[in-house]
């Protein structure tokens, strides 16, 4: 990982309510096909940041355990699902025995990993046979609009997670089988205020310069009020899509 490449994960903790106010959920369907042939339901939910993932993982009725190694996101996780079993700790260097858990999934954040150690780490924390799943949720850029935002916040180098290669990756590891993937629909309504809170929340412009920052906010608030298939709406869908991929342990 590149000095930047690390600044901008570590961002996130700098931004955390934010984060937690304006960034999607994730569907219960993907949750459930990430967990289906988990030998148990002891999950480990890894960089769990605010907790958008956990609370999904905690209504199955799994045992969840959340690691985030960032103080500010820890925070929020506590607050937003108290139930959980909060560790503070890295993909790289997980804080758990062998053989801990059923099932290790990780929403939003694989693109943020040293990959390979990861993933040894999360072979080494898993039961016979358990799960790891990846889940992402990313812009349909259908929408001419979407791929607007897209080219703005491009303009700022925006860090992009890569599904394809990440399924490269988990296929490559030998301590996993096959890999598995689905998709779902997962629109979100936006108005202009969360438009805003979800930039901020962007590891690119939590790294700015305020003055910059604020103008690539600025430049996506005026393309609400500006482009015709948004500038009459008070709200809007951002048109999410949840993106999973699944592997079992075999080694």
């Amino acid at each position: 990982m590149n000095d930047s490449h690390s600044r901008r994960a570590r961002s996130f903790g700098n931004v955390a309510e934010v984060y937690r106010e304006a960034r999607p959920g994730y569907p219960p369907a993907a949750v459930e096909w990430a967990l289906e042939h988990a030998p148990g339901r002891d999950v480990l939910d890894l960089a769990a940041g605010t907790g958008k993932l956990t609370e999904v993982i905690a209504a199955t009725g799994a045992h969840v355990i959340a690691v985030e190694p960032l103080e500010g996101m820890r925070r929020e996780l506590a607050a937003t699902v108290p139930g959980a079993t909060l560790l503070s700790g890295t993909a790289e260097q997980i804080p758990l025995p062998d053989g801990a858990v059923d099932a290790v999934l990780v929403g939003q954040a694989f693109h943020w990993f040293d990959q390979p150690r990861a993933l040894d780490e999360m072979a080494r924390v898993l039961r016979p046979a358990g799960i790891v799943g990846l889940i992402w949720n990313l812009r349909d850029e259908s929408e001419e609009w979407a791929q607007r935002m897209t080219e703005l916040l491009d303009s700022a180098d925006v860090v992009s997670s890569g599904v394809d290669r990440e399924a490269e990756v988990l296929a490559a590891h030998e301590r996993f089988g096959a890999v598995e993937h689905r998709s779902w629909p997962n629109p979100v309504v936006f108005d202009r205020e969360r438009l805003r809170a979800w930039a901020r929340s962007t590891s690119i412009i939590a790294t700015m310069e305020p003055a910059q920052a604020g103008a690539v906010v600025d430049a996506l608030a005026d393309l609400a009020d500006q482009h015709p298939q948004l500038r009459d709406r008070e709200t809007f869908e951002m048109p999410y899509v949840t993106f999973a991929l699944r592997a079992r342990r075999t080694g």
